[in-house]
């Protein structure tokens, strides 16, 4: 696999230390819980309860690899070093779509943060990578996986999220 990085925030990176701390100690122990419950029961063959706590098993140790294979290629961005003037990862951004007069407010994360429903959006994106690099009051066009276009103009550039 090729050595490549992933941006994300120090509250990403410590969300996912968290979730893979909970999965190993409590995670674990819960699901063998259940593998011994269920094989106190008897037959193996046609208990429901145990294969579904093999299934939990199979899952929660398929998220512990992804977890660490994940925090290995992870690259926590700084936010104290984060030049504000410009769209960068971890700032929040305030835009105007130019034609329909509404205003949205994103935050710019990594692919592994983004959120939409929660108004994070990656830096791959469409939207997060053109505006990437560019300063309050540009005017980007964004191109949409259908073909169209949507203008923004960047109302505002901030460390924190505006009121």
């Amino acid at each position: 696999m090729a050595d490549v990085k992933n941006v994300i925030s120090r509250e990403g990176y410590e969300k996912l230390v968290e979730e893979l701390q909970d999965l190993k100690v409590n995670g674990r122990k819960q699901v063998t819980d259940k593998i011994k419950e269920a094989k106190s029961q008897g037959d193996l063959s046609e208990n429901a309860e145990y294969s579904a706590a093999k299934e939990e098993q199979s899952h929660i140790e398929g998220r512990i690899v992804e977890i660490e294979e994940l925090l290995k290629t992870l690259e926590v961005i700084n936010e104290d070093e984060i030049d504000s003037k410009k769209v960068n990862i971890g700032l929040y951004v305030k835009l105007r779509d130019v034609d329909l007069e509404q205003d949205v407010e994103y935050q710019i994360v990594g692919s592994t943060e983004a959120d939409i429903l929660n108004g994070k959006i990656s830096n791959e994106s469409p939207v997060g990578a053109a505006l990437m690099g560019k300063k309050k009051n540009a005017v980007v066009d964004v191109e949409t996986p259908t073909g169209d276009f949507i203008k923004y103009k960047i109302l505002s550039i901030s460390k924190k999220k505006k009121k």
